[in-house]
């Protein structure tokens, strides 16, 4: 919280305020104090499992309404409006109901920025590396995260895990700052730029998101950068230490990999197809009219499955024919690889699913006792794990269906906005097919189930279903 006070300093926007440094430096070292004062007086224990979800969401809700305290003094919101866009930032999830973003603080703006890049990763995991802890109780809060980080690790030992991790992070926002600063981005939109697009949160600092570059010299190099990056944030970091350890055949070999490269082009082929029918022989009237489309097409549709949600053209642009907002749907649902800092159900989980049905299917032409197990990259996935991802499914179509219902019931949008929506909040994505001013405009209640469905979707649904089952026993 001291860091955008010292933005402020730097760049102040219009003139330094001490009203500004004291809402990050007065709740700053408010929430110091109460952590160390309850480091010294809680007994320690090495937590459970369930123990461990409780803690986790606890962290997640807490760090939330702490992120909340800034944004309320600064800027003439409600705080429930200032909770939903702190948690949409921690949740690296980039939903917005703040307009006038080219006129707002600066430091406003890179907190924002900063919440995602911490969130991104995960706010437990970037305690543990900061603090340089390790041991049975680092694993478990580890574990119970959720989805940003794989169960699977590169090495023994969870700081060892963790300090790989952040070095890759680490190594991505170095490298996606040189190129979009060189590129012509001035420095304050670089960093910001940055923070969010590794993380994969796609906050911008202007309204009209990446579009406001387009007009920049090496505005296109900025757009395929971003996808690069984007597809780094999208996959999963174990498979970034493979390729490093000199495993490149890892990005075409791996189940989960085949089956991301094939979402993302069969998605790019339906929905530039769909805009030529819409278009009609207009767009390959010249190189560079095809190529803009084209361009526009694969943004979008890497920005989407990645969950990054930075916009070159709204989803809700008349651009964009009826087929192709259904594929963004899709691929809003799916979101990106287990392990990266990508939102949505994940890839592998779709693929175990499809793999459950083709054995299915299999299992019909077989006699009634023959065992058909279902193995993926030459492991058996067991029936407990199968089993927890198709309650994970459930979980995540009744969060998502509930959200609906409850904006349809509150608001004007039809069944599809309503829809894109809660699932834009669920999966920690960003886009959805309605301006901001009217998710600005929604009720306190539809606000703050989003709010739970991006915290809840964030954590995969389990620690904050736990929380609330331990707080409704007692």
């Amino acid at each position: 919280m001291m860091l955008p006070a010292l933005v402020h300093i730097f760049f102040p926007g219009h003139a330094i305020s001490a009203h500004i440094i004291g809402a990050f430096v007065v709740p700053g070292l408010l929430v110091s104090s109460a952590g160390m004062l309850l480091a010294h007086r809680l007994p320690t224990k090495v937590p459970d499992i369930q123990e461990s979800m409780i803690i986790t969401a606890l962290a997640w809700v807490v760090v939330s309404l702490a992120s909340t305290i800034p944004i309320f003094i600064i800027l003439d919101y409600s705080f429930v409006d200032a909770l939903f866009e702190a948690t949409s930032g921690i949740t690296a999830s980039g939903l917005t109901i703040f307009t006038g973003l080219d006129e707002m603080p600066p430091a406003v703006l890179f907190w924002r920025s900063f919440m995602q890049w911490i969130g991104g990763i995960g706010i437990l995991t970037f305690f543990l590396a900061v603090s340089f802890r390790g041991g049975s109780t680092a694993a478990t809060l580890f574990s119970a995260e959720g989805h940003k980080i794989h169960s699977s690790r590169p090495v023994p030992g969870i700081f060892n895990t963790v300090k790989i991790i952040w070095t890759i992070y680490g190594g991505m926002t170095i490298a996606a700052f040189i190129l979009l600063y060189l590129q012509g981005m001035t420095l304050f939109d670089a960093i910001n730029h940055t923070l969010t697009l590794v993380s994969t949160g796609g906050f911008s600092t202007h309204d009209a998101s990446i579009a406001y570059f387009s007009s920049f010299k090496y505005g296109t190099h900025i757009e395929y950068t971003m996808i690069f990056f984007m597809l780094m944030g999208g996959t999963n970091f174990l498979l970034h230490y493979k390729v490093s350890c000199g495993n490149w055949r890892a990005l075409y070999e791996d189940f989960e990999m085949k089956l991301f490269w094939a979402l993302i082009i069969g998605a790019v082929f339906i929905i530039f197809i769909d805009i030529y029918i819409a278009q009609g022989q207009k767009i390959l009237a010249s190189w560079s009219t095809f190529h803009l489309h084209f361009r526009t097409t694969l943004f979008q549709t890497i920005s989407v499955i990645t969950s990054t949600g930075y916009a070159t053209r709204n989803l809700n642009d008349p651009f964009y024919p009826a087929l192709a907002k259904q594929v963004f749907l899709l691929l809003m649902f799916v979101g990106g690889c287990i392990g990266s800092t990508a939102g949505g159900f994940k890839v592998l989980r779709l693929g175990v699913l499809w793999q459950t049905l083709v054995s299915e299917l299999k299992q019909l032409s077989l006699p009634p006792k023959a065992v058909i197990p279902l193995v993926i990259q030459g492991k058996i996935i067991s029936a407990r794990e199968i089993k927890r991802v198709c309650a994970l499914l459930f979980a995540w179509i009744g969060l998502i269906w509930t959200g609906t219902a409850l904006t349809l019931a509150c608001t004007d949008l039809d069944g599809w906005q309503a829809l894109s929506g809660m699932l834009s909040a669920v999966s920690n994505m960003g886009p959805f097919f309605f301006s901001t001013p009217e998710l600005a405009a929604f009720p306190a209640v539809v606000k703050i189930s989003y709010v739970f469905g991006m915290l809840a979707g964030r954590l995969e649904v389990l620690p904050l279903f736990v929380l609330f089952a331990r707080l409704a026993r007692r």
